[in-house]
């Protein structure tokens, strides 16, 4: 049985593609997620130890006193009316103030943001060539002395958490050898990239641990692709091999290293809280882990919110590109 396509119908499908309805539904995904991580986030900071009155006011506070400021906190509020003053505020951008310093959370993120993003940009732009790089050489030379020895080191520095490998760097550069900061401080207001030499080691660091599984990756991508019938037949039919390796194996190194772009971005949002707090690097994870330890719920909340923001971006913008990359996935949108 036939189903007759009206013209309404087609001038729908015209309308909306298939790759404008794909990037509709993940931006609604997207949405979606965020609403249900602020839920998360939300109930999280509520099971945190502590009293946010009694870390405001302070032990010598008397109990009347933190009482008072509870209900004008609304802290004596249900869950569900405390949530939607803070969502609600969320959407308008009003993320509340600081417990100790009371500061906006806003100027709080906004003074910090822009060093992560420097710190977690640089790792960004060394270790996608680095991985890409090294992933297609080890690929091609399988099961060769290089191969061997390059899966040794990245499934090594696999192994190795941040702070080892940050607590390792200092020891060698700033303790050994006295030729890089310890520590990462510099002036405030100032950009960390008017002070270079502090970035030197907590951007080694990222890219110690980030490019490990990255080179590992792009290697099985590349062992797969020679493994495929159209390079076999390439090589079958006297094509040069650099020509193979050119034409096929590049090409089809695309949207693997997009994913390898992804991925390594999204790493970097949760490897920053380690490093930073190795090396007392003014951003975010630095941010977070203080307010973590002071209980101070509206920094701890905005801080999250953003990465998670952040981290669900990064998922859409990869997958849309892949799409836009893999003619089949575009199709199939």
């Amino acid at each position: 049985m036939s189903i007759a396509i009206t013209p309404g119908r087609l001038e729908r499908r015209k309308l909306l593609p298939p790759l404008v309805a794909y990037v509709v539904r993940r931006v609604g995904i997207g949405i979606i997620l965020v609403v249900a991580v602020s839920i998360l986030v939300f109930l999280c900071t509520q099971a945190l130890p502590g009293d946010t009155a009694s870390a405001i006011i302070g032990r010598s506070g008397s109990a009347e006193a933190k009482e008072r400021l509870r209900e004008q906190l609304g802290l004596n509020d249900p869950l569900l009316s405390q949530y939607w003053a803070w969502f609600s505020g969320l959407l308008r951008g009003d993320l509340g103030s600081a417990v100790g310093s009371g500061q906006p959370v806003s100027e709080f993120l906004g003074k910090r943001l822009p060093n992560s993003l420097i710190l977690g940009g640089l790792t960004l732009i060394v270790t996608v060539p680095s991985s890409i790089a090294l992933g297609i050489w080890s690929g091609i030379r399988k099961d060769r002395p290089a191969d061997h020895l390059i899966g040794g080191a990245t499934l090594g520095f696999i192994a190795l958490p941040e702070f080892v490998t940050g607590t390792f760097l200092i020891s060698l550069f700033a303790i050994r050898f006295d030729v890089l900061p310890p520590i990462s401080l510099f002036p405030p207001g100032e950009s960390p990239l008017a002070h270079p030499d502090v970035l030197v080691l907590p951007v080694m660091t990222l890219l110690l641990a980030g490019m490990a599984y990255n080179v590992r990756m792009v290697r099985a991508g590349v062992i797969d692709t020679l493994d495929t019938e159209y390079v076999q037949m390439a090589r079958l039919n006297g094509i040069p091999e650099q020509r193979v390796i050119r034409k096929h194996v590049l090409r089809n190194s695309m949207a693997p290293t997009v994913q390898v772009i992804a991925l390594t971005a999204q790493w970097l949002l949760g490897g920053v809280v380690v490093v930073e707090t190795v090396f007392q690097y003014p951003g975010l994870g630095d941010g977070l882990v203080k307010a973590v330890a002071a209980r101070d719920i509206p920094l701890v909340q905005g801080t999250a919110m953003v990465f998670a923001v952040l981290y669900i971006c990064i998922n859409i913008v990869a997958d849309v590109v892949i799409v836009l990359l893999i003619p089949k996935l575009r199709t199939a949108a």
